[in-house]
């Protein structure tokens, strides 16, 4: 299959490729289209449904197509590449005292950063 995309961005594939075996695309009704695009949030203008439709109908066909590619030694995967730890390890070690991490604070009192209130009461 061929899959290219146009200059709105809009993914464009062969329509041969598409078709199931049985030689018929999945058939979407007005209805599920209706639904669909209320779901999405989408606004499809009457002059654009048939286009919409027979567009919904052959990308479910190619998802269910999807089906029928062998993935038996395929092993399940959250990410596309291998991800390692990159954070150190969590160790305890010698961190700054009080009185230095008070020492440029504009306000400071009993130890403590001093901030003006936020909430009234």
């Amino acid at each position: 299959m061929r899959i290219s995309f146009d200059t709105c961005g809009t993914i464009c594939y062969n329509d041969s490729d598409m078709t199931k075996k049985d030689g018929g695309g999945m058939k979407v009704t007005e209805q599920e289209l209706t639904t669909t695009a209320h779901l999405s949030r989408l606004a499809i203008p009457v002059e654009e449904k048939e286009e919409a439709l027979k567009t919904l109908g052959d990308f479910l066909t190619y998802v269910d197509n999807l089906s029928n590619v062998d993935t038996e030694h395929v092993h399940p995967t959250t990410y596309a590449l291998p991800i390692e730890n990159v954070f150190r390890a969590d160790e305890v070690r010698p961190s700054l005292s009080n009185e230095a991490a008070l020492s440029n604070a504009p306000l400071a009192e009993d130890g403590y950063f001093k901030v003006p209130k936020v909430l009234e009461g």
